[in-house]
């Protein structure tokens, strides 16, 4: 197919408008099912807005239906990944995505030559692949820090902005990656990393493209994110840097027998160097699950940055480079041709013999749910933007619902990402609909959800030490045994509003491996657990985690 003949969804003169457009009806897009899955036979039509000054009690957020994806994926247009587009799109849509980013890493080869070759091969995978969203993105090394998923939604800027972006602000590029306390660029580096958000934001807000967003990725792997660059980073354009990874890809590396008996699931293998910030202990730099620790830790450094009143999402993914079990290897080079003087990889080639490997296929282990209200790109970057998030490993479960209320209203309440605002001691509900797995999951094993655990946490505004990663007033309030329960059930779990505001959050495994969480049994009583190195099959340790609902109490 010529670009020429690509249709409207692919082709990137047309504008994100018409690539969403904002007037088509709830039952249209249940005409067009085959693009969104089961999961919109959960939606109807958006509720209505809250007045006009948000202050009245209450609060309604439309129904959702939740696309599922992936936002951080590696193709032959990274020097260290192995696979084609069309590999990686069919991995997807074998396994139920809805939503793909490819993220190539930063560097010499990819920008003078890999983001325009990889831009035509995403129109051609956005053209073999109709039921699937793909974005272009890129693997952002932070000036000063590790590295970020930055991505746009189509249009005809898309390459542009990226490229523009990664020769002005990479890190590796720039030889601004020195973040240690003795560097003595440091300050001007991690300068360098706000600038770079707030670029982002103003292409955003010119108009120059619909959408952009970023996430950090594998914040703890080498324990150089600190605190008060998170922070830094959020605070530079809220509406850009949302979150983070919550899990790490990789999730494979530490499968028993397989790659060594050293590994940890994530690639989490590392100490603290020179670059580490000093502040984390060292158990910071493993992984609980497969979770981060810095998600993992109930009352930890997720809970401190939402303890602001802020919200600062999780996520999961892939991060696809070299797949466990997978029998292809990277092509041979043509004579005198290098990833810098090509900017891609020679196609792989199979040998029918299993190659190394860490990382699952996309969709294959680490699914990212993103409320919508409609399908497409931008409904998935609002979605996302709006904190509608919950992520599972292992296919653990088909469904979750979250919708907190008033006692005595009668609308659907505020879902992830929500505020709900309330008077001092008014009762509330937090209603948790859960839809178990009906299927065996890519390994072939039925998951089986153990417990849903209510995590809750005070919000006390901006912290005085941006470098804090603890909330001391966050912990498991209630654990609910869900054993043997199957289909779709609901869970109402009482909640009272005191003096304070507050968040509540959501988590749950197969009840395999849990223990007392680095806070104490006070906090969290039975909390992932690090597994032993080299015996860490994921699939025999899998969870899922919310975002957070935040509960406004007036005159707090």
């Amino acid at each position: 197919m010529t670009e020429q003949q690509l249709p409207a969804w692919a082709d990137p003169s047309v504008s994100p408008a018409a690539l969403d457009p904002q007037g088509v009806s709830r039952r249209g897009l249940l005409r067009r099912a085959g693009l969104f899955g089961a999961a919109f036979a959960l939606g109807s039509s958006a509720a209505p807005a809250l007045a006009a000054d948000g202050r009245r009690p209450g609060g309604e957020d439309p129904r959702l239906a939740y696309l599922v994806g992936d936002h951080h994926i590696h193709s032959v247009y990274s020097h260290d990944a192995k696979y084609t587009f069309s590999q990686l799109a069919a991995a997807g849509a074998k396994y139920g995505l809805d939503w793909m980013v490819f993220t190539e890493h930063s560097n010499v080869g990819h920008a003078d030559f890999g983001a325009a070759l990889e831009h035509r091969e995403i129109l051609n995978a956005r053209a073999e692949n109709p039921r699937q969203l793909i974005f272009q993105g890129l693997e952002w090394y932070i000036p000063a820090a590790e590295h970020c998923t930055v991505f746009t939604a189509p249009g005809p800027h898309e390459v542009d902005v990226l490229t523009r972006f990664e020769r002005a602000y990479d890190g590796k590029l720039l030889a601004y990656d020195k973040g240690g306390p003795a560097d003595a660029d440091t300050a001007r580096n991690e300068a360098h990393a706000v600038k770079a958000v707030k670029w982002l934001a103003e292409q955003r807000r010119s108009g120059y493209v619909d959408d952009v967003l970023v996430l950090a990725n594998h914040p703890m792997r080498l324990g150089i994110d600190s605190p008060h660059e998170l922070r830094d980073w959020r605070d530079a354009a809220p509406e850009i840097m949302i979150g983070m990874e919550g899990a790490p890809g990789a999730q494979g590396a530490a499968i028993p027998g397989w790659r060594g008996a050293n590994s940890i699931r994530g690639e989490y293998e590392n100490r603290p160097s020179a670059q580490s910030w000093p502040g984390y202990p060292a158990d910071a730099y493993l992984t609980y699950g497969g979770f981060d620790w810095a998600t993992a830790t109930v009352g930890g450094l997720w809970d401190s940055m939402l303890a602001e009143g802020r919200l600062f999402s999780v996520t999961t993914n892939s991060d696809a480079h070299r797949i466990v079990f997978d029998t292809w290897k990277n092509g041979d080079w043509q004579p005198g041709q290098t990833f810098d003087s090509t900017g891609r990889l020679p196609d792989p080639v199979n040998t029918d013999t299993p190659q190394p490997g860490s990382d699952f296929w996309p969709g294959q282990f680490s699914r990212t749910h993103v409320g919508v209200t409609r399908y497409g790109y931008r409904a998935v970057m609002a979605g996302m933007r709006a904190g509608r998030v919950w992520l599972d490993h292992g296919h653990l479960l088909d469904g979750l619902e979250v919708r907190l209320i008033r006692d005595g209203d009668r609308g659907r309440g505020v879902t992830l990402g929500g505020r709900l605002r309330v008077r001092k001691g008014e009762r509330l509900t937090l209603n948790v609909t859960v839809t178990t797995a009906s299927r065996p999951n890519p390994q072939g094993i039925l998951p089986e959800l153990a417990h849903v655990d209510v995590i809750r946490g005070a919000v006390r505004g901006p912290v005085a030490d941006r470098d804090t990663w603890k909330a001391p007033d966050t912990r498991v309030v209630r654990t609910q045994d869900v054993s043997g329960r199957t289909g779709t059930y609901t869970l109402r779990i009482p909640l009272t509003a005191g003096e304070e505001s507050f968040y509540v959050r959501l988590r749950g495994s197969d009840g395999n491996r849990h223990g007392t969480g680095r806070l104490g049994a006070s906090v969290d009583p039975h909390g992932p657990v690090p597994h032993a190195p080299g015996d860490g099959d994921p699939w025999a340790d899998t969870w899922f985690y919310s975002n957070p609902v935040f509960v406004d109490v007036e005159g707090a």
